[in-house]
Order: C-alpha cells, then structure tokens, then sequence
C-alpha cells in the first residue's frame, strides 16, 4: 500500500519562509517523479513544480519560479518543497503527488499522478 505524507505546513508572514516534506513509501520511491500541487479557497488544484525521479528535471509553476525549490532525497524517500518569499497569494494546501508511471520527468497535469498525500495547509499573512 503505498502512502504519501506531507508535513511541514503552518502560518508565516508575508516574506517568509516554510520547507514542506513528503515521505513516501510502499513505492520504489527513486523511480518515480513527484509533484507539489496547491488548491486555494474557492480555487482549481494547481500545479507549483515537479521534480523528475533522479532530480535533475525540475519544473515551476511561473507563479512559484524564483521563490520555490523542489528537492528529493531518494535515500530517505522524501521530496521537499522549499518556499521563500511568500505572499499572501500562496496560502493554500498544498498537496505531494507520485507520478503513475516509472522514470518520468514529472508534469504539470495532475491525471499525471496517482498517489497523493492528505494536504498540509500553507497560510501566509499579510
């Protein structure tokens, strides 16, 4: 059974700084990309960056490009989302996905994925 385990979320002033992690695990971990997906109140899920399984593909949303940096440790079957300067604009929950197919560069598209975490709430403060 494969679960998939966001932490790190909370409240932070506009301008801060928060790292999500997402463990995986019942997946072989290191042969599949992953995705950090957000959903604001009253919004669509969107795509924030993907990071394909040896972490040398990697893809921001044009929102998050220069503020966010997606990272993994396939020793640890975790992949981190680093988000600085944030705005009030970024408050949402954010969602870790693991893409449906082996050896893939990531996407943007969430039918794309086919495990993905409960959420960890991200509230930035103005």
């Amino acid at each position: 059974q494969v679960r998939v385990v966001e932490s790190g979320g909370g409240l932070v002033q506009a301008g801060g700084s928060l790292r999500l992690s997402c463990a995986v695990s019942g997946r072989t971990f290191s042969t599949y990309a992953m995705g950090w997906f957000r959903q604001a109140p009253g919004k669509e899920r969107e795509f924030a960056a993907s990071i394909n399984y040896r972490g040398e593909r990697i893809n921001y949303a044009d929102s998050v490009k220069g503020r966010f940096t997606i990272s993994r440790d396939n020793a640890k079957n975790t992949v981190y989302l680093q988000m600085g300067s944030l705005k009030p604009e970024d408050t949402a929950v954010y969602y870790c996905a693991v893409a449906r197919s082996k050896f893939t560069s990531g996407s943007t598209r969430g039918i794309e994925y086919d495990y993905w975490g409960q959420g960890t709430q991200v509230t930035v403060s103005s």
